[in-house]
């Protein structure tokens, strides 16, 4: 298969130009303010509420992906040049940086609307999905997240790589992340759960989802493998969360049913 020649730019009108990647992010909140709104009554909050606390999550999910990225993947550059850490244009995000901007955001949130933190982020959960998989599509179209080499037949060299077919990552991220994480966290919370298992849910699943693609995943060019040949940056920091959502789950299953968990 051709990796598909497709324009970073999707709309230029003189000087202005706006990305497909930062249509995605755009797309992600979206679907996030809608989703959120449908189950906004559940917590008793509004739709100003709800845009309130994608406001607070949309900070978040920046600085924080931000300086995570920074400090996980680019901790010499920060060193020799820490206004670098402002060049968004010149390195990129981290997944997990943004996860920990996003619940700093949510504890503000909850406690300024008098809500428990994990009732909160089992609220939350289910709609993050859906802006993770527009993200990695974001990924694809600007020829980022390369695969390791590969004989299935739906490989595609990588433009700047070589002719060799290879994964594409990013679409598998697309797909695990996105697609099925969505389809799972809002069928299990679509009935009042006990608190803490849909928050237990994301954690395991995405964790589960990324060491996953991690094996057929290029590692960062500047980082490569960081022990035994095999282990990555992304599997390194991505195990916390298998453990962090393994223990809330277990936790959960001994606290009684939070009819303000979303259904």
């Amino acid at each position: 298969m051709n990796y598909p020649d497709i324009d970073p730019v999707a709309i230029s009108l003189g000087p202005l130009s706006i990305h497909w990647y930062g249509l995605m992010y755009v797309i992600g909140f979206v679907a996030a303010w809608w989703l959120g709104c449908r189950r906004a009554a559940r917590l008793g909050l509004t739709r100003d509420d709800i845009g309130d606390l994608l406001f607070y999550c949309a900070i978040g999910v920046v600085a924080g992906g931000r300086l995570g990225y920074a400090l996980f993947y680019g901790m010499g550059r920060l060193i020799d040049n820490p206004l670098w850490l402002f060049q968004i244009w010149d390195g990129g995000m981290s997944f997990h940086g943004g996860l920990i901007g996003v619940l700093l955001a949510a504890l503000y949130f909850a406690r300024k609307k008098q809500l428990a933190f994990l009732t909160l982020t089992d609220f939350i959960a289910p709609l993050v999905p859906i802006g993770l998989g527009a993200g990695r599509i974001g990924n694809f179209i600007n020829r980022e997240l390369p695969g390791r080499v590969t004989e299935l037949p739906w490989g595609m060299p990588f433009p700047g790589l070589g002719p060799e077919p290879r994964h594409p990552s990013a679409l598998y991220e697309a797909i695990l992340e996105g697609l099925v994480l969505f389809t799972v966290l809002w069928v299990v919370s679509a009935t009042p759960r006990q608190r803490g298992l849909i928050s237990g849910l994301f954690l395991l699943l995405y964790g589960l989802f990324r060491f996953a693609v991690e094996f057929v995943r290029l590692p960062d060019a500047h980082i490569g493998f960081i022990a035994f040949g095999w282990v990555t940056m992304g599997m390194l920091l991505t195990l916390p969360m298998i453990l962090a959502g393994t223990a809330l789950i277990a936790w959960s299953r001994r606290q009684p049913v939070d009819q303000r968990v979303p259904g």
